[in-house]
């Protein structure tokens, strides 16, 4: 039996290439992202909803990726982290104009000379 050993970053980086499981792991990126940071600052999941005026299992839905309420509350929460809410908007697949070279037209006519009528 052969064994394979790889990164946690290898791992990653393979299964990020099924869109299924890239689309649910970029949604649950920001609730990630909360968590680390409130351990990182060493505050309980209490203390933070104490901070924002709300109660712990918001905050445990919150950081679940199942609580997101409004941008206002997020907003509170990133207050009490001393932290920034910040909101990209992209586009999904970005199409390029077809590469073809443009036509030049000449009007019916163009380029005859006419006789003037006096």
């Amino acid at each position: 039996m052969t064994q394979y050993t790889f990164t946690h970053q290898e791992f990653l980086q393979q299964q990020l290439q099924d869109p299924a499981f890239r689309a649910a792991y970029e949604a649950l990126t920001p609730a990630y992202e909360l968590k680390r940071l409130r351990i990182l600052k060493k505050i309980s999941q209490a203390e933070l909803a104490r901070r924002v005026g709300t109660k712990q299992p918001s905050i445990a839905r919150l950081e679940s990726g199942y609580g997101f309420r409004n941008l206002t509350f997020l907003k509170k929460v990133a207050d009490a982290l001393d932290a920034t809410v910040e909101i990209r908007i992209t586009p999904k697949k970005l199409t390029a104009a077809p590469k073809t070279k443009p036509r030049v037209t000449r009007a019916a006519g163009a380029g005859k000379k006419k006789k003037l009528r006096t």
